[in-house]
C-alpha cells in the first residue's frame, strides 16, 4: 500500500490530489503544524531527516520532493494518463514545469513569506521580491496564454505550479493575471480536488 505522510496546509495536498485522480489506494499518515510556529511536527524528522511533507512511500521507495513524487507516481501508474507522450515534444515541456514549480517559481514566494516575517528591516529585499514574483507569474500567464492548461491538457506539470497559484493568491499577487486566476478556478474545479481535499482535511492558503 501506497503512503503519504501528509502536514496540513502543506505541498502535500497536491499530492494527495494526484492519487485520487489516479484513483489510486493510498494510506494518509496525517502531521499537524504547531499552533504557535506554523512548523512541521518533529516527527516528521523520524520519516525523513528534513523533516518535510510530503512524504511518498511505496514499497521500498521512498521519495521526498513533490516534482520527484508526480514524476514517479505518473511514471508507475499512470498507465498514460497525466502526462505527454514520452516521445513527444510536449514531454520535455512538461518535464520542464514539473521541476520548474518549486526550483524556481517558488523562490521568490517563500522569500517574500520570510521578509513579511521581518517587518521594515527586509524593506530594502521588498522591491526586488517583487519583482521576481512579477517575472514569474508574467511567465505562467505567457505561456497558458487562453489555453486550459500549460499543455492543452491536463497533466502532472498543473497539479504541480497549482500550489504557486495557490501562494500567490494568498499574497494578493493573482490580481493582474486574470487567465492565472481563471486557471486556479479551473483546477480547484476538478472533482478528485475536492475527494483529496475531504480526505486531507482542512487545506486553505487564502
Amino acid at each position: 500500500m501506497i503512503k503519504i505522510h501528509h502536514l496540513n496546509n502543506s505541498r502535500s495536498q497536491r499530492i494527495l490530489w494526484l492519487m485520487e485522480e489516479l484513483d489510486l489506494p493510498y494510506e494518509i499518515v496525517r502531521y499537524q503544524r504547531d499552533a504557535a510556529t506554523n512548523l512541521a511536527p518533529p516527527e516528521l524528522k523520524a520519516v525523513h531527516p528534513l523533516g518535510k511533507s510530503p512524504v511518498f512511500e511505496d514499497d521500498d521507495h521512498k521519495v521526498a520532493e513533490s516534482g520527484a513524487i508526480v514524476e514517479y507516481v505518473v511514471d508507475r501508474y499512470g498507465g498514460g494518463r497525466l502526462k505527454p507522450d514520452s516521445q513527444s515534444r510536449q514531454h520535455v515541456a512538461y518535464i520542464e514545469w514539473l521541476h520548474y514549480a518549486e526550483g524556481s517559481a517558488m523562490l521568490p514566494l517563500m522569500l517574500n513569506l520570510y521578509v513579511m516575517r521581518l517587518g521594515e528591516a527586509a524593506a530594502p529585499l521588498g522591491p526586488r521580491i517583487d519583482s521576481e514574483i512579477d517575472n514569474h507569474l508574467g511567465y505562467i500567464a505567457g505561456a497558458l496564454g487562453d489555453q486550459h492548461y500549460l499543455l492543452g491538457a491536463f497533466t502532472g506539470a498543473d497539479l504541480q505550479v497549482s500550489f504557486v497559484m495557490e501562494v500567490a493568491r494568498a499574497f494578493g499577487r493573482l490580481g493582474a493575471y486574470p487567465n492565472l486566476v481563471d486557471y486556479l478556478t479551473r483546477l480547484h474545479a476538478h472533482p478528485a480536488f475536492h475527494r483529496a481535499l475531504e480526505k486531507g482535511g482542512a487545506y486553505n492558503l487564502a
